[in-house]
């Protein structure tokens, strides 16, 4: 019969223990910016529906699509941000530019925008500039030293 008494023995005396430790820590660099994946997403598929929330498909044809496009964009960033971290957050600049675009594009995309859409696309546009600086900044925090 196995012995199965409460005291068990310290696991640091075990020959793979150094080694469980090191990929333990491998898989979980980079999550320090594990709570900001999720607005991400959310400020992608907002952004890629807000056409149809804000009621504009018809007054701004050319912003639907652009919209879409981006908003899909944002969206698979904060996937690529969940699945691999460290290899993605390098592209937290490119939310920043995303967002900035998203600022200026009712002028450029748009057809005279009304202040909704203006509005709409400006608070998008600002939420992915912060987010994606806070990634940015995350990453450079947590990137491992030379």
């Amino acid at each position: 019969m196995a012995n199965v008494s409460p005291t068990r023995g310290d696991i640091t005396s075990h020959p793979d223990a150094m080694e469980m430790r090191e990929r333990y820590a491998r898989m979980l660099g980079g999550r320090d910016v594990a709570l900001m994946d999720g607005p991400v997403f959310l400020l992608g598929l907002y952004c890629a529906v807000s056409p149809w929330i804000v009621h504009y498909t018809t007054s701004q044809p050319d912003l639907v699509p652009h919209n879409l496009v981006i908003g899909i964009a944002i969206a698979l960033l904060a996937l690529g941000f969940t699945r691999a971290p460290e290899r993605m957050y390098g592209l937290s600049w490119a939310m920043c530019a995303l967002g900035a675009w998203m600022i200026v594009s009712p002028w450029i995309v748009g057809d005279s925008p009304d202040a909704g859409v203006v509005w709409n696309n400006v608070i998008i546009g600002a939420l992915a500039v912060i987010l994606g600086l806070m990634c940015a900044g995350t990453a450079a925090k947590s990137a491992p030293k030379p």
